[in-house]
């Protein structure tokens, strides 16, 4: 079977309107993502040559103007609400004029991972997705496996709150996965250190106790812009390895997700076909350390779509450019035809607990 007969399941794109952009707490003028993103953009970015096998998505929560608790002078959660609404009528096939989705669209949305306030704990965790099964209702309330809080952009410590490591604990109970964010390039390693700390108070002790599985996003961001000779040897990478060995470690129940690179690495220009080979081997010191850590099993294939485009050379080519990257990476490794079809669809399948 060629890569492009074995079906994908894209496990990390975003979705947000053009009327929505004024709730999206990253949103400015000037922001390349600065415009619509949907479900009709999204098709056309993946219809690339030559075109996949793509079962359907699952969405990401896009970081909207939200507070953890629902009360004034905060945000609140009706920005956030709004989000699980529109997909709400995506999952449907009920779209609202002008908001970039038709009824067909609806069985393209496998998945469902909106914002929660888990920093709140079990009590405020516990109204909000209710609220949010009042929005979805019964019928799509089966497509919400898991919620994401990110903490690239918190203050240290974030992680370890009491409120926060119960609030995933309560997550477990529920079946729900929880989504993590952390960056470490941007925001750096103390991010990864903390996270770790985090894993083993949540996975300590849990006797009898449903863990929660955690999905690690974007590799974790790692500097994949870092110079050296000899970029395994470094002692920023070193340090890496050891904190993302250690996630893997912490549970059987963590995962990765093999995305977000194009957002590290050096832009990409729109007309020019890159270098897949360069890009694979710039690549290769952190991937194989995500494989060799986690298996094959564990690890799992997104997109990061819209937000690759930025550095993936835009809309009509950063999709397709990805899939070959990874396409390449997969050979790399000397994936059996099995482990190939976990990456592209069912490993992520198994992750958030969607049936197809």
């Amino acid at each position: 079977m060629t890569p492009t007969q074995i079906p994908i399941v894209d496990s990390h794109i975003h979705l947000f309107p053009e009327t929505h952009l004024k709730t999206l707490s990253w949103h400015s003028a000037t922001n390349p993502l600065g415009m619509q993103h949907s479900v009709n953009e999204y098709r056309h970015a993946t219809q690339c040559n030559p075109p996949p096998l793509l079962h359907g998505f699952i969405f990401l929560e896009t970081d909207r103007l939200s507070s953890i608790t629902d009360s004034p002078p905060n945000h609140g959660w009706q920005h956030v609400l709004d989000e699980v609404s529109l997909l709400t009528r995506i999952a449907l096939g009920i779209p609202i004029p002008g908001e970039g989705h038709s009824p067909q669209d609806k069985a393209f949305c496998l998945g469902i991972v909106p914002w929660a306030p888990v920093p709140g704990g079990p009590d405020v965790l516990s109204v909000y997705m209710e609220q949010v099964r009042a929005r979805t209702g019964e019928v799509v309330w089966g497509k919400v496996r898991g919620v994401r809080y990110l903490v690239q952009d918190k203050v240290a410590g974030t992680m370890l709150g009491g409120g926060f490591v119960e609030g995933l604990r309560w997550l477990g109970r529920q079946g729900l996965v929880f989504d993590l964010g952390v960056d470490a390039r941007s925001g750096g390693l103390g991010q990864l250190r903390e996270a770790v700390q985090m894993m083993g108070l949540v996975y300590g002790g849990l006797e009898g106790d449903d863990p929660v599985t955690i999905v690690i996003n974007h590799l974790c961001k790692p500097n994949l812009r870092l110079l050296s000779d000899d970029i395994r040897s470094h002692p920023e990478f070193l340090e890496w390895k050891d904190l993302v060995t250690k996630m893997a470690r912490a549970s059987p129940r963590t995962y990765m997700k093999l995305s977000g690179a194009f957002s590290e690495l050096l832009p990409l220009e729109t007309e020019l076909e890159p270098d897949f080979g360069a890009i694979v081997e710039r690549v290769q010191p952190w991937t194989d350390v995500v494989f060799d850590a986690f298996g094959a099993d564990r690890v799992m294939f997104g997109s990061d779509w819209p937000v690759c485009n930025v550095g993936g050379g835009g809309n009509d080519v950063s999709w397709g450019r990805w899939r070959h990257v990874v396409e390449e990476i997969l050979e790399w490794r000397g994936l059996s035809e099995e482990q190939k079809r976990g990456v592209w669809g069912s490993v992520a399948l198994h992750a958030y607990g969607i049936e197809i």
